[in-house]
């Protein structure tokens, strides 16, 4: 005879598959991390990038915003690639002169339209990497430009420098050197003085990011009295 306890509801209860609660998971119990405006502020403030697109990389960071910073700048590197085939037609030229009058730089910033070359910002950037320019004065606009004499000439000067250095790491040395010192020389390369979490072709990047638009330095002249 079977026992109470076996009947639920007048059927036999199954032993084989006793009844259980489903165990909860972390997704089901998961929460949007809160990303506060003060937070939000403070990168769109260290970034110039759009409030959205800060809490965007905020969320995706969770929370963390020196990550969100490498998110920004890893999508307006893509962004600012997928640009790379468009047209220049318009753009602006400015001008930064030190207060002292014996050294200034005159450059030129590319852009798509009239509507962007006409901003108030694209134009307060290009006179703030004039700015730059004359306070770092980059030889080189691009990694492309350094030329091969430029190369060798470089290269005899620190392979000196490293000759005592052991043969297994020797080159590692003399490569590390030149990267640093053409670092400093390309323009595009450089930490921006204002921000020295961005480069100045990072910058562009943004601005890019910001504007929707393909943007470029065309070319800059830093002049300093008496000096050719």
């Amino acid at each position: 005879m079977l026992s109470p306890l076996l009947y639920m509801s007048g059927k036999v209860a199954d032993k084989q598959t006793p009844m259980t609660s489903k165990p909860t998971t972390n997704l089901d119990t998961a929460k949007p991390i809160a990303i506060s405006i003060e937070l939000i502020k403070e990168l769109r403030d260290r970034t110039g990038v759009s409030i959205m697109q800060c809490k965007k990389a905020l969320e995706e960071a969770g929370g963390d915003i020196e990550k969100a910073i490498v998110i920004l700048h890893k999508k307006s590197g893509e962004i600012s690639a997928k640009k790379g085939d468009r047209t220049f037609k318009a753009g602006t030229i400015q001008a930064y002169i030190h207060a002292n009058g014996n050294i200034g730089t005159i450059i030129e910033l590319n852009c798509e339209s009239d509507f962007v070359s006409a901003n108030e910002e694209f134009v307060a950037m290009a006179r703030n990497i004039a700015m730059h320019i004359t306070a770092t004065n980059p030889k080189f606009l691009r990694k492309e430009d350094v030329t091969e004499a430029d190369q060798k000439a470089a290269k005899e000067v620190f392979a000196a420098e490293v000759k005592d250095k052991p043969e297994a790491v020797r080159k590692t040395i003399l490569d590390g050197k030149l990267n640093a010192y053409f670092a400093e020389m390309v323009l595009m390369d450089q930490p921006y003085i204002k921000n020295g979490e961005v480069t100045i072709q990072q910058l562009i990047d943004q601005a890019v990011q910001k504007f929707g638009e393909k943007m470029a330095v065309g070319r800059f002249k830093r002049f300093k009295i008496l000096e050719a």
